[in-house]
């Protein structure tokens, strides 16, 4: 929960590939203590491409540990999506295993779903979030808020370590798209994703 600048260090941000039938970009960032001591130097590589009028937008991450780490057990941790809701906003968050809203807190799945109203459109936005198989403990439980945010969180399940010199590397595709939600069709998106990796 230290976002505050005095525990992040921006080491670079570089556009990898500007443009053609994906781009990608990556940003490099230290975390530090108290002390200013590099903890965790976190690697974000990041790649966008359309395909059938669908975005996908992949995320490798990478720490590297400086220093033995623990990661806490905590209610929050790792990506989150946030989407620009209000209580008079229709949508919905769902998972690969048609859980719903809050019902889908702390539940494993290998997807999960907001869809949400936008304003000026008849039909709903929504990014689905895929989980990665190789991923630490997958299919990960979500974490999920009132206010139709949600994202993968590992730290859902307990305390987990990265000894010094140790990298840990997490994969997701984020599949932003409008209209309805097909569950059969982001399952064979899932799996697709899983083919590349």
């Amino acid at each position: 929960m230290k976002w505050q600048g005095d525990y992040w260090q921006r080491m670079s941000a570089q556009v990898i590939t500007a443009e053609g039938q994906q781009v990608k970009w990556q940003t490099i960032y230290n975390l530090m203590d108290e002390k200013e001591n590099i903890t965790l130097v976190d690697t974000s590589n990041w790649s966008l491409k359309e395909e059938d009028g669908r975005y996908l937008l992949d995320l490798e991450w990478k720490g590297l540990a400086k220093t033995d780490i623990t990661f806490g057990k905590f209610y929050v941790g790792g990506l989150f999506i946030r989407m620009p809701w209000t209580p008079e906003t229709a949508g919905e968050i769902v998972n690969a295993t048609g859980l719903r809203n809050m019902a889908v807190e702390g539940q494993r799945a290998i997807w999960s779903d907001i869809g949400l109203q936008i304003a000026g459109r008849d039909d709903w936005g929504h990014m689905a979030v895929f989980d990665h198989p190789n991923n630490k403990d997958s299919p990960v439980p979500w974490r999920v808020d009132s206010q139709l945010g949600m994202g993968p969180s590992r730290q859902i399940l307990g305390d987990w370590k990265l000894k010094k010199d140790e990298t840990a590397v997490f994969r997701y595709r984020i599949v932003i798209y409008t209209g309805t939600r097909n569950d059969e069709l982001l399952t064979r998106l899932w799996k697709a994703f899983v083919s590349e990796y």
